[in-house]
């Protein structure tokens, strides 16, 4: 794949930025054409992992993280599950489910997992990772 191709799919699937993110990224210039070199998924890992956070002061901790993480050449949150455990073990428990997973897209994964994670309620989550499982087994590939 060419440079121009790859770039013209990262800005055509690449995530929507929030505000203070793009404002930390344009305080560091290094920061923001490091970010602009990350593929889509690395950029909805440290995405994810940013909205995530539960509490302001963890988000902006997060945030100027990421600038830091960026300039010292990593590519992914360093602590960042690609696969919650509960999501991991329901795939276990579900054979079906688990092959189709793996037949899965790493983009078609982070959907999926994105889904999941953006329930603000541990049951919330519950229902969606059964739900997940029930989906896998009919071959769908998106929740």
């Amino acid at each position: 794949m060419s440079t121009m191709n790859a770039k013209r799919a990262r800005s055509e699937s690449a995530p929507c930025e929030p505000a203070d993110l793009r404002r930390a990224l344009a305080s560091s210039p290094t920061a923001q054409t490091l970010w602009k070199n990350l593929t889509p998924i690395a950029c909805m890992d440290f995405l994810r992992w940013i909205t995530s956070a539960k509490k302001a002061e963890t988000r902006i901790r997060r945030i100027e993280r990421t600038c830091d993480m960026l300039v010292t050449g990593k590519r992914r949150p360093c602590c960042y599950a690609v696969v919650p455990l509960n999501l991991y073990q329901a795939l276990n428990a579900t054979p079906k489910a688990k092959a189709q997973w793996s037949d899965l897209t790493a983009v078609a994964r982070r959907k999926f997992i994105s889904w999941i994670e953006s329930a603000a309620e541990s049951a919330t989550r519950k229902r969606r990772i059964e739900k997940a499982c029930t989906m896998l087994e009919a071959g769908k590939q998106h929740p």
